[in-house]
């Protein structure tokens, strides 16, 4: 994709090249004009020019960009921890159907991202290029996540083609709108630091939002009824589950896109017509080191990110027995890691860089988040959870959301600052192709996070339809065993992928007077 933004920004920089080459050495007032001259062509293409690196970021559009991933929040928490045990406890899929669904939904969903984001780099509006995608994604997400919540009652290989069409459809809704969200952050600011500050909003008000829901469905939705004695087995929660979760979501978005609309939304109806050329610039920046780097460490991330949620009923149920009250509490503890995080988390980059800072963090979280069974394989941590060993157990979690946050808010600012070092190279613009690679990135290893949770449980020979308490010690074994082994190796690569990200902030400050002088 070469977009007219793009076009404009190579027109504009070999104008300012040949500028200085017949100039010599100008004046600093000639330079200076030279340097609003350029602004305003840029403006006048759609290419909105980015805010001065030392810029800050309002906190009122700090607050609008974070709310908006409470939508993505509430639909990553549902597909995270909700969607296998929903298709295959409840409904009565086998697992490995409900997983090879949603991972098979995702290979359409492999064109449609770098689509969006090449149409949204490529857009021209009088709201500019991210905002017309922000508020026409709402109404789709609301209405696909209603369906995903109330399949019709076919059998089991009808309702697998009715997976695979539905999570496409959710899949499809959140790349229109998340990829464009996404783009908006690189410019909002080029600040080193002042990225990561706008970031933790976002990750912030997602996480709440999912955590809000989560506890909202184990408290008040997923409740026990005549007929089903456990609340997180009950269809009739899920349909509650998903009326509230669609409405919220509907706002979410909203309410955000209308929250940086002043800042972002200019016109940019009055340059040249944008050009396709999508593929090409989606495998350029798929060639860029930097980016392959970075991808590769997210896969690692999220995949035990996904495999994590995906098991966390199963562990929390079968393994450790909890009663119902501590799925109550289970999102506040949540909630807490991600708090944790967002104080932590800028002060820890600025100390220690943000690549340093990712492996420290994706080290810890998987310290905490396997500890727990390795001890019980052991036979140093007790079989089931008390109300100390709860506890223990809880504080783990914990941490191992603080730091596994620490390390994907990272990615994310990182994302930002490929897209400069890319900008410093090609001359142009293209934070939608970036974003739109990091995005397919996050919903491929979910995906794959839910099948590869479906392999463990195969793995391990769990039962379907099985009741706490009444699953055979050796299968509990398996499952603890396996999950322990896959998250320990695929966290190792994923703090060693982070160790070898060339991107710094001194890297970050010469390429923008770079960008600055071309």
């Amino acid at each position: 994709m070469v977009s007219a933004q793009g076009h404009e920004r190579e027109r504009i920089n070999a104008a300012g090249h040949t500028g200085h080459r017949n100039a010599g050495a100008s004046a600093p007032g000639e330079r200076a004009a030279r340097r609003r001259a350029k602004l305003h062509r840029m403006t006048v293409a759609g290419v909105p020019p980015l805010p001065a690196s030392a810029q800050k970021v309002s906190m009122g559009t700090k607050l609008a960009f974070g709310f908006g991933s409470v939508a993505y929040g509430i639909k990553d928490n549902g597909f995270a921890v909700f969607l296998l045990i929903y298709f295959n406890q409840v409904i009565g899929m086998p697992a490995e159907q409900v997983g090879l669904a949603v991972a098979l939904a995702l290979v359409a969903d492999a064109f449609f991202d770098p689509f969006v984001g090449h149409r949204s780099d490529a857009t021209r509006s009088r709201w500019g290029r991210r905002h017309p995608w922000l508020y026409g994604a709402a109404l789709p997400i609301a209405l696909s996540w209603l369906l995903l919540w109330n399949p019709p009652e076919w059998s089991n290989g009808a309702l697998f083609f009715y997976l695979i069409a539905v999570a496409m459809a959710v899949r499809f809704s959140f790349s229109a709108y998340e990829v464009p969200a996404l783009a908006m952050l690189p410019e909002m600011t080029r600040d080193y630091h002042e990225r990561t500050e706008v970031l933790r909003y976002r990750f912030l008000f997602g996480w709440m939002g999912g955590l809000v829901m989560l506890y909202a469905a184990y408290a008040l939705l997923l409740v026990p009824e005549p007929g089903y004695d456990n609340g997180v087995l009950n269809p009739n929660g899920y349909h509650r589950y998903a009326l509230v979760g669609s409405v919220v979501m509907i706002v979410s978005v909203v309410v955000s896109a209308l929250g940086t609309h002043r800042l972002l939304a200019h016109p940019n109806t009055d340059g040249p017509a944008a050009h396709s050329h999508g593929l090409r610039d989606f495998v350029a920046a798929l060639r860029f080191k930097p980016f392959q780097l970075l991808l590769a460490a997210g896969m690692c991330a999220f995949a035990n990110q996904g495999l994590f949620f995906a098991l966390q009923n199963y562990l929390m149920l079968y393994v450790w027995e909890f009663e119902q009250s501590v799925f109550n509490i289970y999102p506040f503890v949540l909630f807490l890691g991600v708090a944790v995080a967002f104080f932590i988390v800028g002060p820890a980059s600025r100390r220690l860089e943000k690549p340093r800072t990712a492996a420290i963090a994706s080290l810890l979280s998987l310290m905490f988040a396997t500890a727990p069974y390795w001890l019980r394989l052991a036979g140093l941590f007790p079989a089931t959870g008390g109300g100390t060993i709860t506890i223990v157990i809880l504080s783990l979690i914990a941490l191992s959301i603080t730091f596994g946050i620490c390390a994907m808010m990272m990615i994310s600012s990182m994302i930002a600052d490929v897209t400069d070092a890319s900008e410093a190279e090609t001359g142009k613009r293209t934070e939608g192709i970036f974003f739109a690679g990091f995005f397919f990135m996050q919903k491929c290893i979910g995906g794959l996070g839910i099948l590869a949770s479906a392999l463990i449980l195969a793995i391990a020979g769990f039962p379907d339809n099985a009741q706490p308490g009444q699953v055979a010690p050796d299968v509990i074994d398996r499952l603890a065993l396996t999950f322990a082994i896959a998250t320990t190796v695929i966290g190792l690569i994923c703090a060693w992928l982070f160790t070898r990200f060339p991107l710094g902030r001194a890297d970050h400050e010469a390429r923008l007077a770079q960008i600055a002088q071309s």
